[in-house]
């Protein structure tokens, strides 16, 4: 006869296409990177905020160009409402400053951290739920904003173990790089070669936004008649006159040693105009402020060829990439924004900011080196020995934790050995373990083991007898009364 156990219909567990699980390794490793980014946003006035995952449709769609409006995950509320799961911070965070006029002060600094979500082709480090860690600066104009928003980027890559060069140049060539460009550059080069009806701007900009994935010959195809990828797929051209493309190449490909070098090149490639003027004048004042705030000439460098993808950026913008993992892409970016709150009201906000892509931060971090992998926070494992009540367990853990330690009891099988206990611990890297056998429990001591130290005094002994006089190194026993500070000693 067949038990209910048999009939029992078994779902295969399977995480989602382009989403992923995160590990007691990966959470902890996430939330070290977390706290350093969130002290550094802190140190420069921003405060935390939250919104819903949901919105109305009609909040969404436009605000991020005809690409992310394919993305969207749209839904349908109980009531029947179209909705969609945010695909980005930024534009809740219009609808938030618009919709609380009376509660934010203007100018108002938040930063959040939360998920997103786009229907994209899922690659390494790239998500379609993804964790970003947001900061703004909504209500101020001034290029000072701007220059305040590159600065944090550049403060957080350094705090997070990335090498940079500072104002004093001292790193000749960082671990990082924020590339700046300004869209009122770009719409002057596009007024200027008479490329002014707004799709076919959209579609440039988009080219030139591949010019790092691609390459300069495919943005010269892809700008004029087309090309053909190599999985054979046609790409549709922008159809541009060759004059025209000349002219944005030379554009795009201009350098500069320096930031004001930069700038006084960019000047002799643009058509001469009160928007030229007006965008120089702005790239002039954020190299001033940028130099100010000591960020290095390596560690933010202007770059006409930057356009970024989103459709609401209205002045400077900014991308930050690793030189040394350049197949993760762009691990932070953003840009000014003064007309995306008015989607919401009447009244102009000027607003700028930029976002961190966690995911493929903490990918590249890893890639590179700079994560420490570790699977627990505990610090002290409590062994349970045999005839010892477990009253006796929970009160030591009670004491450590009372102390700030991490603290955690084994709780597996019962008369589990102390060398499979031992085990544990060192799988889950707890570098410390405490045992009251019944002996010590007798005379009012207490044994406290350094796990660490004892791995490695027998990490290269063979003899079994040597090996397991080994395994007493770096253990103390100790009066009772005398414990959190030998446990403290040891960590």
């Amino acid at each position: 006869m067949e038990t209910e156990s048999n009939l029992k219909q078994l779902v295969e567990p399977e995480t989602l296409k382009g989403f992923q699980d995160l590990l007691p390794e990966n959470m902890i490793a996430r939330n070290a990177i977390i706290d350093k980014i969130r002290k550094v946003y802190e140190k420069y006035g921003f405060v935390p905020i939250d919104t819903p995952t949901l919105e109305y449709l009609t909040t969404l769609v436009g605000t991020g160009g005809e690409e992310v409006n394919k993305q969207l995950f749209k839904l349908e509320s109980p009531e029947g409402d179209p909705i969609a799961l945010r695909f980005d911070l930024t534009v809740p965070f219009a609808r938030l400053i618009a919709q609380y006029p009376e509660k934010l002060k203007l100018p108002f600094r938040r930063y959040h951290l939360g998920p997103v979500f786009r229907a994209d082709k899922p690659d390494p480090g790239r998500f379609r739920q993804f964790t970003q860690f947001d900061i703004d600066i909504a209500g101020s104009g001034s290029i000072m904003a701007d220059a305040e928003i590159v600065a944090t980027m550049c403060e957080v890559l350094r705090s997070i173990g990335l090498a940079g060069s500072g104002a004093d140049g001292q790193v000749a060539t960082p671990e990082f790089q924020v590339r700046i460009n300004n869209r009122k550059l770009v719409d002057a080069l596009l007024a200027g070669s008479g490329i002014t009806e707004q799709e076919t701007q959209k579609h440039v900009l988009r080219v030139v936004d591949k010019l790092q994935k691609i390459g300069l010959d495919s943005v010269r195809a892809e700008l004029g008649a087309g090309r053909t990828d190599e999985s054979g797929d046609k790409i549709r051209g922008v159809g541009l006159a060759p004059d025209v493309i000349d002219r944005i190449l030379a554009f795009i490909s201009v350098t500069g040693a320096t930031r004001e070098a930069l700038i006084a090149a960019v000047a002799e490639v643009l058509p001469a105009s009160a928007h030229t003027e007006t965008a120089l004048q702005e790239m002039q004042e954020l190299a001033t402020a940028l130099k100010c705030l000591g960020v290095g000439e390596q560690e933010a460098i202007f770059d006409p060829s930057l356009a970024r993808g989103l459709d609401y950026y209205t002045g400077p913008v900014f991308e930050a990439f690793l030189p040394s993992a350049p197949q993760f892409g762009s691990i932070m970016g953003g840009g000014r924004y003064d007309q995306l709150v008015e989607r919401f009201m009447e009244n102009a906000i000027p607003a700028t900011g930029a976002s961190i892509g966690l995911d493929r931060l903490i990918a590249a971090l890893t890639h590179l080196g700079k994560i420490e992998v570790v699977p627990t926070t505990t610090k002290v494992l409590v062994l349970a020995m045999r005839g010892i009540p477990a009253t006796e367990l929970l009160a030591i853990a009670t004491e450590l934790r009372a102390q700030d330690i991490p603290t955690e009891v084994f709780m597996g099988e019962t008369n589990t050995s102390v060398r499979k206990q031992f085990a544990f611990a060192n799988a889950k890297g707890i570098p410390v373990a405490v045992m009251l056998g019944e002996d010590e429990l007798s005379s009012g001591h207490i044994s406290v083991k350094n796990l660490e130290v004892g791995m490695q005094s027998r990490a290269n002994i063979q003899d079994h007898s040597e090996y397991h006089k080994a395994g007493r190194t770096g253990q103390a026993t100790v009066e009772r009364s005398q414990l959190v500070q030998a446990v403290k000693e040891m960590l």
